[in-house]
């Protein structure tokens, strides 16, 4: 994602098209980059290597990114519009939602681009999608829909922001609203069907109204006080009607209780699953993390049970530290 940040001129947005300061609501958003040790649980996933974008939304230097930017993150750096490169500090990190805290270190010289109200947006809806860099590094977009996401890592929103055209550098951008203020984070880019039968490349991105509930708990302890989810350590996937696991991390209770890639999961508790949001809710009903979970399987032709104690996801990862 660092070799080239320019996104081509003619989907570049311009100054006369919006009612707010488009350059200085741009000069909130700067780069993010982090460095994860070795050994680090997401390490082989996500790398020891994470570059993406964060966006200063106080003006005391509190930028808000995605998550799996700065996820064991031992080493974090925020360089702005004009080069000025400081160190930043991970000040927490919400699996349920998927955001990621920083606080800079140092004066970053740019302004705070403000939390606005992402539940008034709707399809159809005029956007800003920005990554760093100004306006080459930003396009001008468009809601496309308002729909659940599930992500085969665990994780489901219900209501995401889907955005097109797709940005290149979505990690941690910005979803600029009508008013000029901050209503997204940027998460993925994916082949979606909003609901007319065609497939797009799109963003997704996080709604911001999902962090005000939480922001005060998250400045505070570092994750919200909900208890956490009961967590399987696998990826799953719906295929053709069946939900599949594409994934079992070695670390993780699904691995310890002899689950295997390619294993059908048929069943949670006797509640049947056919796709990842169903499998989700299922597993999350049961209770909090630790949780027994009873799973129906079938390997192979072979129909059986199997039960998984469940964890909490944030154990196995390495905590934060100051600079």
């Amino acid at each position: 994602m660092d070799e080239d940040r320019t996104v081509p001129a003619a989907m570049q947005p311009q100054p006369g098209d919006y009612e707010y300061d488009l350059d200085r609501a741009l000069s909130a958003v700067v780069t993010l980059r982090a460095r994860i040790p070795d050994d680090a649980f997401t390490a082989e996933t996500l790398g020891t290597e994470r570059i993406g974008n964060a966006v200063q939304f106080r003006e005391d230097g509190l930028l808000l990114t995605i998550g799996y930017l700065v996820t064991e993150a031992e080493e974090v750096w925020l360089t702005a519009g004009d080069g000025r490169v400081v160190p930043g500090h991970v000040i927490g990190f919400d699996q349920v939602t998927g955001f990621g805290l920083v606080q800079a270190l140092g004066r970053l010289g740019v302004p705070a681009l403000p939390l606005g109200a992402s539940s008034s947006i709707r399809p159809g809806d005029d956007i800003v999608f920005a990554g760093a860099g100004g306006r080459q590094g930003a396009l001008a977009g468009r809601i496309v829909a308002r729909q659940a996401f599930a992500g085969y890592w665990e994780y489901l929103l219900d209501d995401a922001i889907y955005t097109a055209p797709a940005h290149p550098l979505w990690g941690g951008g910005a979803v600029i609203g009508p008013r000029g203020d901050l209503v997204g984070i940027g998460s993925i880019q994916l082949g979606h069907d909003p609901g007319d039968g065609k497939v797009r490349v799109l963003n997704m991105s996080v709604p911001t109204d999902l962090l005000k509930p939480i922001l005060p708990e998250m400045l505070a302890q570092g994750q919200p006080s909900r208890p956490p989810r009961p967590w399987l350590g696998v990826s799953a996937a719906s295929e053709e009607g069946q939900l599949v696991l594409i994934g079992v991390s070695r670390r993780g209770p699904a691995a310890r209780a002899g689950l295997k890639r390619g294993d059908i999961v048929l069943a949670v508790d006797s509640q049947p699953v056919t796709d990842e949001a169903t499998f989700f809710r299922a597993l999350w009903s049961l209770g909090d993390a630790g949780v027994d979970v009873p799973l129906v399987l079938d390997r192979d032709g072979d129909r059986f049970e199997v039960n998984v104690t469940s964890g909490d996801r944030n154990r196995c990862l390495k905590t934060r530290r100051l600079h």
